[in-house]
């Protein structure tokens, strides 16, 4: 199996079955955000103790691109710092603008949406739930 067909199928995974989906009940960072262009739109949730992200989820409708990179997100970012997260998030912004980058082992499904630095208009699909995360933990 090809690597491009790999990616596919993660991408797929995670849109298909997404994790993370829903919303919390009680107290949570809300963030809602959307894409004008292709009528991506976000809601993400966050549950944030002493600076670390403790739980993350999202609502929303969009591409398969922006929707699986939401549900990724959310995995990723459990139990990080708000600098580790903004990291990821600014790894992860470079990574789909055509940059070399790594991440830790167990955020590798997010390197599937690696590709769609081949397509420049997806980016912003790629993007949406990582600048709804920055924006939750900037604020």
């Amino acid at each position: 199996m090809q690597l491009d067909d790999l990616y596919r199928r993660v991408i797929m995974d995670h849109y298909k079955q997404p994790r993370n989906r829903g919303l919390f009940e009680g107290d949570a960072v809300t963030i809602d955000l959307n894409n004008p262009t292709c009528g991506d739109r976000i809601s993400l949730q966050l549950k944030v103790e002493d600076g670390i992200v403790q739980d993350a989820r999202f609502t929303g409708e969009g591409c398969s691109i922006s929707m699986s990179s939401a549900s990724m997100m959310t995995q990723a970012v459990k139990g990080k710092t708000f600098e580790e997260a903004l990291e990821m998030a600014d790894k992860f912004s470079a990574m789909v603008k055509g940059e070399e980058v790594t991440f830790e082992d167990d955020a590798e499904d997010i390197e599937a949406l690696s590709g769609v630095s081949k397509f420049p208009a997806r980016i912003k699909c790629a993007t949406l739930a990582w600048n709804a995360l920055r924006k939750g933990i900037e604020s």
